[in-house]
């Protein structure tokens, strides 16, 4: 069994190295053609993009995010799995989730960095979610966690690709695990099923766009 476990292991973080050597290609094909085509976006913006802002924008109250529907069904391990629909929409208005934390829906164009990131202060939600849509397990924590807890779990979050961290005092359980359209209380960062979840959802088979890029994005 532990050696089944060790190879599990081994190939995840092989198919984590893999996405990321992929990552960085795109990434740099990705400037060379933010550079070359610079000059035509700015064109296009400067035509219509201002109708564009306004549109969308709109007054500066949240908007519901219609285009999520559906509810949690708890499966035998724990883990609840979002049965409906999650918007996959790039918005610039606020989203407001019908959970929290969020596990996907209309987001912001720019995801969170989550190259095992771990921030100290709550984190814009529409840019987390745009880190779930890329494969990364949001572990969050209320001021209820313990501070040995909060420490260990940010341990293996900063050596684990693909997953962020950080307080969310409006969660209602101490510690919570995310990924698009899963979510799991913990008991504390020794929990067998931190384990678990990370080994599943971490660029799991629910992630919309896998080996999508963790780094480049915001920090904050």
């Amino acid at each position: 069994m532990g050696s089944a476990n060790k190879s599990s292991s081994a190939e995840r973080k092989a198919r984590i190295e893999q996405m990321r050597r992929a990552q960085q290609a795109r990434e740099r094909r990705g400037r060379f053609l933010v550079i070359t085509g610079s000059a035509v976006a700015v064109a296009a913006l400067v035509a219509g993009g201002v109708f564009v802002v306004k549109s969308q924008s709109g007054d500066d109250a949240p908007a519901a995010d219609s285009k999520s529907s559906g509810h949690f069904t708890t499966g035998s391990d724990g883990v609840k799995t979002w049965k409906g629909t999650l918007g996959r929409t790039h918005v610039s208005k606020t989203v407001k989730y019908p959970v929290e934390p969020p596990v996907g829906g209309n987001h912001d164009p720019v995801w969170l960095n989550c190259n095992g990131d771990v921030y100290t202060e709550p984190v814009d939600n529409m840019n987390a979610v745009h880190s779930l849509e890329h494969g990364a397990v949001w572990v969050t924590y209320n001021s209820e966690a313990g501070k040995a807890d909060v420490e260990a779990l940010a341990a293996k979050v900063k050596k684990t690709p693909y997953t962020f961290m950080s307080p969310d005092d409006k969660q209602a359980d101490p510690i919570m695990l995310t990924a698009w359209g899963r979510q799991r209380t913990v008991t504390g960062a020794d929990d067998p099923a931190v384990d678990a979840f990370f080994q599943k959802f971490v660029q799991g088979e629910q992630t919309p766009e896998p080996g999508a890029s963790c780094t480049g994005g915001t920090m904050k």
